[in-house]
């Protein structure tokens, strides 16, 4: 499980330049999924092989040209409340103002590491500004240019001399079972599917706290099921009421996307599929976690004709797509309707990411599927798929294709064979690699 660095700071000091400086440094190593480039507030880093996940808590922001005080105050709060270690961004050309000052008091008082990090020196006149920042109590501050680059390296170093450890036992006694984590947008039934799943036999449920990190793994057996349910910090507290305003719902959600294996991500039915519904399905999938979508409130509806669920489900699909070969539950947390379907379907998904199909019976069906439709020739030169493998130790079903000219093997063809390959063994719920190498 990855850690979590967050960036905060007055509008306009760099912060989202920064942020695509620091993630796309990554770019060379991951596919840009088609979908995922929207939201630009979220993305992983993989410094000198570690790796962590940064959030610009100002890209969430509906508006923010005209922040004032208690919008910023939120952001350090969700900063504060979800993330390992905190980059506070201030702009060097301008000094230090006192939103600057007002922020770093929130900061000093937390006990989370916080790096000062001095932008906008592009050139080395002002590197003579720098100091200044020592007055806000926060240690030395590292001067860079989001614009031009120069000083991330240096401060890629310090994240990670940052970084809490993390405890190796504990995630070697959690790797064995699946992990489960409820996602959604706030008021779609998250603590109520939570409660139906414990039910009032609170004592078969161990409580681990989670490492270094807030998460809360819960473990869950009875009804012959047996796995944890992450919980991020904040669901459990009920009488610290804070706004949960919509868009930091999704940086809540991040923890637990990330320590899952599957997420369960529930949907209001009296109010179809909205905006943040899809940013957060935009993160599972950046994360290649598996997924049960499940459709909350349906005693509500007054039309449950099959009908009625088919136009909803494609609608879904619709939304989510290219992505489409996932479960759809109608559920009621209220009546317990279909509560258990959601755990059967959970695990389901769990076993379909680990699923290896035997290498002969993958070519013999694979070349098939090949010579029925070709890879198209490009410039003249053809493409030959001799051969394909499924990696064993991957954390999602990852097919190798050997084949003369990968590079020349464009998303659609890619599409079919992922395509082909679902309709003949059961990956449904999780995303699926497909590399192609040369022999």
């Amino acid at each position: 499980m990855g850690q979590m660095i967050a960036i905060v700071g007055r509008p306009n000091v760099g912060k989202s330049t920064l942020f695509n400086r620091l993630t796309q440094t990554r770019s060379a190593i991951v596919d840009e999924t088609a979908g995922t480039t929207r939201d630009r507030q979220y993305g992983k880093v993989d410094w000198v092989g570690k790796e962590f996940s940064i959030v610009d808590t100002g890209g969430w922001v509906v508006n923010s040209e005209d922040i004032f005080e208690g919008e910023i105050n939120k952001q350090v709060q969700v900063a504060i409340e979800q993330a390992d270690e905190i980059l506070f961004v201030v702009d060097a050309m301008n000094g230090v103002t006192d939103l600057d000052d007002h922020v770093a008091e929130i900061l000093r008082k937390s006990k989370k590491p916080v790096l000062l990090v001095a932008n906008k020196v592009d050139s080395n006149d002002w590197l003579y500004n720098v100091p200044e920042f020592y007055k806000l109590g926060l240690g030395d501050p590292i001067p860079v240019s989001a614009v031009n680059g120069s000083g991330t390296g240096d401060l890629l170093d310090e994240v990670v001399a940052k970084l809490p450890p993390v405890d190796e036992d504990e995630q070697a006694k959690l790797e064995n079972l699946p992990k489960f984590a409820i996602v959604g947008r706030p008021n779609a039934g998250k603590s109520s599917l939570i409660n139906a799943f414990i039910g009032e036999d609170r004592h078969i449920v161990t409580d681990i706290a989670g490492t270094t990190r807030d998460s809360i793994y819960t473990r869950y057996n009875k009804f012959g099921f047996d796995f944890y349910l992450v919980d991020t910090a904040g669901i459990r507290k009920k009488n610290k009421v804070t706004e949960d305003i919509e868009y930091y719902s999704v940086i809540r959600s991040i923890r637990a996307i990330e320590a899952a294996d599957v997420c369960i991500l529930m949907i209001d039915a009296t109010r179809g599929i909205e905006t943040q519904d899809v940013n957060i399905f935009s993160l599972i999938q950046k994360n290649k976690k598996g997924l049960v979508v499940c459709v909350n409130k349906w005693d509500l509806v007054e039309n449950k004709s099959q009908e009625a669920i088919r136009t909803f489900e494609t609608a879904i699909r619709n939304r989510f797509a290219p992505f489409t070969d996932f479960p759809i539950i109608f559920t009621s947390t209220l009546t317990k309707q279909r509560i258990y379907k959601v755990l059967e379907t959970a695990v389901d998904v769990y076993n379909n990411r680990k699923r290896i199909v035997p290498t002969s019976q993958l070519n013999t069906v694979m070349q098939e599927v090949i010579a029925a439709y070709p890879p198209p020739s490009n410039k003249g030169k053809f493409i030959k798929i001799k051969y394909v493998t499924m990696l064993k130790d991957a954390p999602i079903p990852t097919f190798i294709f050997f084949c003369n000219l990968p590079q020349w093997v464009k998303e659609p063809y890619r599409r079919y064979l992922e395509n082909q390959i679902r309709e003949r063994w059961d990956f449904r719920g999780t995303p699926i690699n497909i590399f192609m190498r040369e022999k």
